[in-house]
């Protein structure tokens, strides 16, 4: 089994889930991604907190998780943030690209969303580099 700080993943997971907090709230992206999206605020009211809340951490934890298994038990901080930088843009943001081109959403929502994730795991990566 490689060897896998969860200290450092656990605080990757957080990292990520504070992040996307702030990117999707007022103070940043809420109402350009909402209306993106096409959802009202009806929409939004609805649904389990403890379902959407609970499993976006859980997945932040399965990334930082998978990410750790990726970079190694000592990696270092430039070549962890530059590999959650690369993953981020060039693997999550352009699948993202992809599905958006067939689906013919808008370039703000590819931005919005893509930019978070670009930015979710250079922080993933950033967590796991200091902590190896």
């Amino acid at each position: 089994m490689p060897e896998v700080n969860w200290l450092a993943v656990t605080a990757a997971a957080l990292a990520s889930f504070v992040i996307g907090g702030i990117w999707y709230s007022p103070l940043l992206f809420a109402r350009s991604w909402q209306a993106a999206a096409g959802l009202s605020d009806e929409a939004l009211k609805g649904g389990s907190p403890v379902r959407i809340f609970g499993g976006t951490f859980l997945l932040s934890f399965v990334a930082a998780a998978t990410f750790a298994f990726l970079l190694g038990p000592r990696p270092t901080l430039g070549f962890a943030a530059t590999a959650g930088l690369s993953a981020g843009l060039c693997w999550v943001t352009a699948s993202f690209g992809i599905n958006y081109l067939f689906e013919r959403r808008s370039l703000r929502l590819f931005l919005i969303n893509g930019g978070y994730h670009t930015l979710q795991f250079t922080v993933i990566g950033l967590v796991l580099g200091v902590w190896h």
